[in-house]
């Protein structure tokens, strides 16, 4: 019998997930164990296994493409099986889900929409002998030009291919664009000075590039609204002389298996000082405050895609180059999207780093829900 896969949940904070690769294709069969797709939720790109064995018969979610948790994924059941009527009473259940007032909503937004286009479809018209006659759209006197460049002995023009592509891009007729290479030849230069009397041409159009938000920056975004509007912050400052601190980074690197960078001190010294203070190491947990025994430090890791915070464990029972490997290895993974979980849940304090950029002061905002962050 058929069974639908369903958008699974793989973080605490996702809502949503985007099939990053398929690796099966409909008709083929799925083993138990078997990796089916690879889902990008708001913190990293998993591998999702099939629970059960099957023909897959129905992909929900091209590649891609966003779905909400619990939405149809795929559909496994046996080889011919008809899923046209599971197909159909889980549209009745979706369409049966929203409300009245959302329905009401998205069905004013499509005439909304058609309207628009029809309205950009239609041509403005003026009346010529009674009758209705399109009217001529607008076109832009070029600006006065240089003299027009010469054709060669042969009758062509003589032109550099990113100057024949750049005015092709342009629209301008390589006739009338003047050469300043050797021999006449038009060159890039020629191309964007035309018609501005030599000078390189002033933008007039308003130009942009849109791209669709990730799923890890529609959750940065969202948990950092909530953090900065729900968590009092106020902030302390204070300047520390790190002399010391450089002597003794070079004295243990010396000796070291693995290098140590200011970074895996600051973990270090953090948690010590945790372990001192543990009004510090706490959490606002709603109705109660949790005081931690334990010191799991996160730290805020750079992505293309956002900001991520892996947690380093038991961070003040560990040596130095054991804080410096897990880092190095956080930020790897991080980079390539494999870190899972286990890896950025937990924390109890976090360190954010900007220093080796020149920073000299920032104010980060708290990772609930911890009670602080140290911006450095």
């Amino acid at each position: 019998m058929a069974e639908i896969v369903r958008m699974p949940k793989l973080s605490d904070t996702m809502t949503e997930g985007v099939v990053a690769e398929w690796h099966k294709k409909v008709g083929d069969t799925v083993k138990n164990g078997e990796v089916l797709a690879e889902i990008e939720s708001d913190k990293a790109t998993m591998e999702f296994e099939s629970f059960q064995d099957g023909v897959l018969l129905h992909i929900g979610v091209a590649k891609g493409k966003t779905a909400a948790v619990d939405s149809i994924l795929a559909i496994l059941g046996e080889k011919g099986e008809d899923i046209s009527e599971l197909l159909k009473e889980e549209k009745g259940k979706s369409e049966n889900g929203k409300s009245d007032s959302v329905a009401a909503a998205e069905k004013s937004k499509t005439k909304e929409v058609e309207k628009k286009e029809e309205k950009t479809e239609e041509k403005p018209t003026v009346k010529e002998d009674g009758k209705d006659a399109p009217v001529a759209e607008a076109i832009p006197s070029p600006l006065p030009s240089r003299p027009s460049t010469q054709p060669s002995s042969d009758g062509r023009l003589k032109a550099s291919p990113l100057a024949k592509k750049m005015a092709e891009d342009k629209g301008i007729d390589l006739a009338r664009v003047a050469g300043s290479g050797d021999g006449g030849r038009i060159v890039k230069r020629d191309v964007e000075t035309f018609g501005t009397g030599g000078f390189a041409a002033p933008m007039t159009v308003e130009r942009f590039t849109e791209v669709p938000v990730s799923q890890m920056r529609k959750t940065i975004a969202k948990r950092l609204a909530e953090s900065k509007f729900t968590a009092p912050h106020f902030y302390l400052t204070m300047r520390i002389d790190m002399d010391e601190m450089m002597k003794a980074r070079e004295s243990i690197n010396e000796v070291a298996p693995m290098k140590v960078s200011f970074n895996d001190l600051i973990i270090k010294a953090c948690a010590v000082a945790l372990k001192k203070h543990p009004q510090v190491n706490a959490a606002w947990m709603g109705d109660h405050i949790r005081f931690n025994e334990h010191v799991h430090i996160g730290v805020a890791v750079a992505v293309p895609d956002g900001l991520l915070v892996p947690v380093v464990r038991f961070a003040d029972t560990k040596r130095l180059s054991e804080i410096s490997s897990e880092v190095k290895d956080f930020v790897l993974r991080a980079n390539d999207k494999k870190l899972q979980p286990k890896d950025w849940e937990g924390n109890t304090f976090t360190v954010s780093n900007l220093g080796m950029f020149g920073i000299e002061e920032f104010t980060a905002i708290i990772n609930t829900p911890d009670s602080c962050i140290m911006a450095i």
